[in-house]
C-alpha cells in the first residue's frame, strides 16, 4: 500500500473517530428514566438514521438492537472498502472474522435451546465474511449438526473444527465443546496471518496475542468459579498468549480461589487484577474481573491511536473503540428497559 492510501485512510478514520459518543452522551443516555426516553436521546446522535431504518420493523429495544446492527455492519463495510484489493484487507479480516465466529456461536447456542429462528437473526452482528443470505441459511436449519453440515457443504473453514469435535459435543451434549474449538481455530489462524515482520503484522500480532492471554485467564476464572476438574489442561486453554503459556494458566487453575490467581499473576501486565475489592475475590464473583480484563484488553487497543500513522494503527484502534461504543449504547439499551437504576448502569459500561 502506498503512502498516499495511508494518508487516505487515516484521513477517513480520524474523521469517524470523531463522531464517536464523548462519555458524558453515554452518560446521558444512562440517564434516562426507560427505553423510550432512551431512543428519544440516542436520535440525537450519528445512529439516527440506523433508529429510523430500524423503527420501520422494530420498536423499543428491538429496534436499538437492529439500529447497532445495521450502523456496526455498515462501518465494517466502509473501512474495508477502503484498503479493498490490498493486503491490509488480509489483516482487517482478522478483526472482522471475530465476527463470524461470535454469529456462528451465536446461531448454535439458538439451535441447541431450539430457539426461534426471528430471535437468533435479531441476535447476529453481519459483520464478517459470512453474508447475510449465509447466516439466514444457517438459521433455517433444525439443528446443530445441520448447521455444521451446511457449512461443510460450502467449504467454509469453520466448519472443520466443528466437524471435528461433533462426536465430543454429541456424547456431552456440552456446547462449550464447540465454542473452545471454534476459538482456537480462530486465533490459531489469526496468529499465522500475522507471522511476518511488517509493522502492521506486529501491532496485529501482540493484540491478538493479548487478547489470547485475556481470554485464557476468563476460562481460569470460570474453572475455579464452577469448580472444574483439569484432566487435560490443552483442552481449556489457547496456545500463542503474549505472557501466560499453558504450564502457567493450569498452574493458575490449580490455584482453587481468586485469590490465589490474583496473587500468581504478580509480575505480569494482569496484576491489577488484585487491586479489586475484597468482596469480589471472596465472592469469586468472575463479572469484575472480566470488566477489568476487558478494559485492559481496550486500553492496549486504544494505544495504537499514537502508532504510526502510516500503518492500519489508526484503523485497529478505531475498531476497538467502536465496538466498545456500540457495546456500552448496547449495555444501557437493555438495562432501560428493565428500568435499572442509573447508578447500576454506569458500573456496567466500559470507560477508557
Amino acid at each position: 500500500m502506498t503512502k498516499v492510501d495511508y494518508e487516505y485512510i487515516g484521513a477517513r478514520i480520524r474523521g469517524m473517530k470523531s463522531r464517536l459518543l464523548e462519555r458524558k452522551e453515554l452518560e446521558a443516555l444512562g440517564a434516562k428514566m426507560d427505553i423510550n426516553s432512551f431512543v428519544d436521546e440516542l436520535e440525537n446522535t450519528p445512529y439516527r438514521q440506523d433508529l429510523e431504518d430500524a423503527s420501520v420493523k422494530y420498536i423499543g429495544l428491538a429496534c436499538v438492537e437492529d439500529a447497532l446492527r445495521r450502523n456496526l455492519s455498515k462501518t465494517f463495510r466502509l473501512i474495508l472498502s477502503f484498503v479493498k484489493g490490498e493486503d491490509a484487507e488480509t489483516l482487517i479480516n482478522i478483526f472482522l472474522n471475530k465476527w463470524d465466529i461470535q454469529n456462528i456461536k451465536t446461531i448454535l447456542r439458538g439451535k441447541n435451546i431450539q430457539e426461534v429462528p426471528e430471535e437468533i437473526a435479531e441476535s447476529l452482528a453481519p459483520a464478517g465474511a459470512l453474508s447475510d443470505a449465509t447466516l439466514t441459511e444457517m438459521i433455517k436449519q433444525p439443528d446443530v449438526k445441520a448447521v455444521i453440515d451446511l457449512l461443510a457443504t460450502w467449504g467454509i473453514e469453520y466448519s472443520r473444527p466443528l466437524t471435528q469435535h461433533f462426536k465430543e459435543f454429541s456424547e456431552t451434549r456440552d456446547l462449550v465443546v464447540l465454542e473452545y474449538a471454534l476459538d482456537k481455530f480462530y486465533y490459531n489462524h489469526a496468529l499465522d496471518a500475522v507471522a511476518g515482520d511488517s509493522y502492521d503484522e506486529g501491532i496485529i500480532r501482540g493484540i491478538v496475542r493479548t487478547e489470547i492471554d485475556v481470554t485464557n485467564i476468563k476460562n481460569v476464572l470460570r474453572i475455579i468459579r464452577d469448580k472444574v476438574e483439569l484432566e487435560d489442561p490443552q483442552y481449556y486453554f489457547i496456545s500463542g498468549g503474549k505472557e501466560l503459556n499453558v504450564d502457567k494458566l493450569s498452574a493458575l487453575s490449580k490455584a482453587r480461589t481468586m485469590d490465589g490467581v490474583t496473587k500468581q499473576l504478580a509480575g505480569t501486565s494482569y496484576a491489577f487484577l488484585a487491586q479489586l475489592p475484597d468482596q469480589y475475590i471472596t465472592a469469586e464473583k468472575i463479572s469484575p474481573f472480566e470488566k477489568e480484563l476487558d478494559k485492559f484488553l481496550l486500553q492496549k487497543a486504544l494505544s495504537l491511536f499514537s502508532g504510526d500513522p502510516l500503518s492500519l494503527a489508526l484503523v485497529i484502534g478505531y475498531l476497538w473503540a467502536k465496538l466498545n461504543e456500540i457495546t456500552n449504547i448496547r449495555i444501557i439499551a437493555m438495562c432501560k428497559s428493565e428500568y435499572v437504576p442509573e447508578k447500576e448502569v454506569m458500573e456496567e459500561l466500559v470507560f477508557v
